[in-house]
């Protein structure tokens, strides 16, 4: 039996309490954590585009294995992306649920005009990436996801666990704390698949239109190159 679950702003103090006593957890002890309290309740999210991700996908299937694996697909992916995906699900035994937004690319084109990410790129990441994400997430309690407080200067505070205002779940970040050489040591010591583009110059991979080859100190800098924007929204 879960124990209880949060589902609006009012239960705050829950959560709030929930980060308190977890604020030094393994990932492992966390996972485990969610599973239990959460049950069916929990989902993760994986964008099969990060190390960061395959290893917390590895990592739920081991200790919460009941929880679904959803990813948001743009429908503009990269190749190896989806290929990746196919091969989590071989290689786990899972199949990998895909959320789509609700246009097509041929038909935000013709609502919103042609090439939308290149002229309004927040606009077009909540069309294909946040919505269908608050969509998918509405029958849920809490949500799993791979970032870490090193990623990013945006995801430097990042706790283990808070309160998902945009999706109206308990957001859980196992991986926080996680360093690049913890990832990659993970997934080399347990046999984590993972995208190769990853080894090719793309440390962080998202849409085709917009990801390019990256600066070797700062991953994030091949993430909508030249607009400003360092974030998907996806985590507010």
């Amino acid at each position: 039996m879960t124990g209880t679950e949060p589902s609006t702003l009012s239960d705050q103090p829950q959560v709030d309490a929930w980060a308190q006593q977890h604020t030094t957890d393994s990932a492992e002890a966390l996972i485990r954590w969610a599973g239990l309290q959460f049950g069916p309740k929990l989902a993760l999210t994986c964008s099969f585009g990060g190390a960061s991700g395959m290893v917390l996908l590895d990592l739920v299937l081991k200790h919460a294995p009941q929880t679904p694996v959803y990813v948001i697909d743009t429908e503009v992916l990269f190749a190896e992306t989806y290929d990746t995906i196919r091969k989590v699900e071989k290689q786990y035994g899972i199949s990998v649920r895909f959320s789509k937004p609700e246009f097509t690319i041929d038909a935000q084109a013709q609502t919103f005009g042609p090439e939308l990410w290149t002229r309004d790129p927040n606009q077009c990441c909540d069309i294909r990436k946040v919505q269908p994400l608050r969509r998918t997430l509405s029958g849920y309690r809490a949500w799993l996801t791979a970032i870490r407080r090193d990623q990013s200067t945006t995801r430097a505070q990042t706790p283990l666990v808070s309160w998902g205002k945009n999706n109206n779940v308990v957001k859980l970040c196992p991986l926080a704390a996680w360093t690049e050489e913890d990832v990659w040591g993970y997934v080399y010591a347990n046999d984590v698949p993972f995208n190769p583009l990853l080894k090719e110059g793309y440390p962080s991979l998202g849409c085709t239109h917009c990801t390019k080859k990256a600066d070797p100190n700062d991953p994030r800098s091949g993430r909508w190159a030249g607009t400003g924007k360092i974030e998907c929204g996806l985590h507010g």
